[in-house]
Order: C-alpha cells, then structure tokens, then sequence
C-alpha cells in the first residue's frame, strides 16, 4: 500500500479545487509550464501541473494568465493565488461573447503562437502548447 501512495497524492494535484473539481480540465502549455484549466462562470482555474524548480508566482501569474485566456476566449482581469494553483476573473460574459469594460491584465501584452496538441507517446492524453512573447 506505501508504495501507491505516491501516485495517489500526483493523481490528486491536479483535481482542481472544489469550486472547479467536477468540470473538465484542458491542458495547455505556455512557455514551459503545463496547466490543467477549468473554467466555471466568471472565474477560471489553472493548476500547475509540471515540476519547475522553485517557481515564483511572478513568471508562473503570467503564464497562467495566458493559458487562462486561451481555454477561455476572455481576457483575465486578475489572477490570484500561488505557483500551484491559480484563479483568474474573465474579462468577458462567456454566454453572449461580450467583453467587459475593463483592462486585462496579461493578453494584451503578449502574443501567443499555436504550436497545435502535444500528444504523448503510448496514453490518450495531448495538451496545446503556445508559445507566448512580450511586445
């Protein structure tokens, strides 16, 4: 039993939190960091799911903020949390495709470059991987 315990704790990190625990997850890399995100209403969820060594959330709001707006279609207004586990606010009203009147506060400093699935060899499972640049 102590030798599938630590497949049991990496199995869970990735659930979501339990705002966001029974919605499925897209995964999507941006620049190296590989996110599982879920979105519900206004909010949007994106947990971390590959290892980096000490991440800060500075570089990791960023990228999540990203990966955000692409599951989405909505700019974020905020992005708050760790380097683990993030929340963003949608910019936009999802049901009418309307944005919102206020400033967002990572996709209009980037463009995002679609480099298409990233399937992986031998299971089903791929995530789209963007490659995302200041301008």
């Amino acid at each position: 039993m102590i030798r599938y315990l630590p497949l049991l704790v990496l199995a869970a990190c990735s659930a979501g939190t339990p705002h966001f625990r029974n919605l499925p997850a897209t995964r999507v890399a941006v620049n190296g960091s590989v996110f599982d995100v879920r979105v519900r209403g206004e909010l949007a969820e994106a947990v971390r799911i590959n290892t980096q060594y000490a991440p800060r959330l500075g570089p990791i709001r960023d990228r999540a903020g990203l990966a955000m707006a692409q599951v989405s279609g909505c700019p974020i207004l905020d992005v708050l949390g760790d380097a683990a586990v993030t929340v963003g606010v949608l910019g936009c009203d999802r049901a009418s495709g309307e944005r919102l009147l206020l400033t967002s506060v990572s996709t209009p400093n980037y463009e995002c470059i679609d480099f298409g699935l990233y399937e992986n060899v031998g299971d089903d499972t791929g995530y789209q991987v963007f490659e995302c640049t200041p301008y």
